[in-house]
């Protein structure tokens, strides 16, 4: 799935796109792209996009006053800005019927927006574990703007409970900082915790671990080691997005439908089974709360009992 990087490459790529464009028609390819949304896309059209905002994993478009179009990837959902093929018809929201093969020349299409400069946005979201829904907006718990790309001071209703990331700097590291130090919980579960710490997901809490030298299944950290695990969370994250992010099997693209390098630069995740990279002792894969997990068992230490 998506993590923090690869959502926000594409959120930066969609702002170039969509900022300041009205949506004129909307439709949706099937009804499993919508489950989340009772009018379908309808509320949309009309409506010119003000923003392109992300907080954790999630994506809204910010329609102006009381309604944002939010977006979820799932494994495999991928925006693409493209002039239109002419293949599909226009007049507002349209369904098609129940057959995987929607979009005519794009397979896997599952929704598509016409805007006002010629261009389409299409949705297309192989595993159909994405969704879109209009929704509205309220204000944000803390009082600061509800996610990277915004200074507005309000969240789309269904994500108010998502944690800000380490890249917000209006995270509560303080907050946090008591948490990872007072956990029984094991820490990579507490990384996985949308509600505690958004945007990390199973790539980007094994390469921070390994990078802080922290074993997944350790419990309440020191102050000065949860300190260090924070650092190195902000460091594996801002070099992911610089790399434009992950990409194993090409079902995360950008939005000009390029992959992201960072996989190139992986320590951990992956890697069982290969010599770690500082004492060359070969990585161990176990189980973590049914997530696979990869580590070193001498730079890691496993805690005792």
């Amino acid at each position: 799935m998506p993590e923090l990087p690869e959502v926000e490459s594409i959120r930066r790529g969609l702002a170039e796109h969509l900022t300041g464009r009205r949506i004129l028609t909307a439709q949706a390819f099937g009804t499993r792209v919508i489950r989340r949304a009772p009018r379908g896309l309808a509320p949309v059209v009309g409506r010119t996009v003000r923003a392109v905002v992300r907080r954790g994993k999630f994506l809204w478009c910010d329609m102006g006053e009381d309604l944002a179009l939010l977006a979820h990837l799932g494994m495999s959902g991928q925006f693409r800005v493209d002039e239109p093929s002419g293949s599909e018809s226009a007049g507002g929201e349209e369904r098609a019927g129940g057959s995987d093969n929607f979009g005519g020349e794009r397979r896997h299409l599952r929704a598509r927006f016409a805007l006002d400069n010629g261009r389409v946005l299409d949705f297309v979201d192989q595993r159909t574990f994405g969704y879109l829904a209009p929704v509205a907006f309220q204000a944000t718990a803390d009082g600061a703007p509800g996610g990277a790309g915004s200074e507005r001071a309000v969240v789309p209703a269904p994500v108010a409970h998502i944690a800000r990331d380490l890249l917000d700097p209006h995270l509560d590291e303080t907050a946090l900082l008591e948490i990872l130090g007072t956990t029984g919980r094991a820490i990579k579960r507490v990384l996985l915790d949308q509600n505690i710490v958004s945007g990390i997901g199973n790539i980007y809490a094994d390469e921070m671990l390994y990078r802080a030298r922290i074993h997944p299944e350790a419990t309440a950290l020191a102050n000065r080691a949860a300190r260090e695990l924070l650092h190195a969370g902000r460091e594996v994250l801002q070099a992911a997005l610089a790399a434009g992010g992950t990409s194993f099997d090409r079902l995360y693209v950008h939005v000009n439908g390029e992959s992201g390098y960072f996989e190139r630069s992986l320590q951990a995740y992956g890697r069982a089974g290969q010599p770690c990279k500082r004492c060359g002792t070969p990585l161990q894969k176990i189980t973590l709360g049914g997530r696979s997990t990869t580590l070193c068992p001498v730079c890691q230490v496993a805690p005792i009992g």
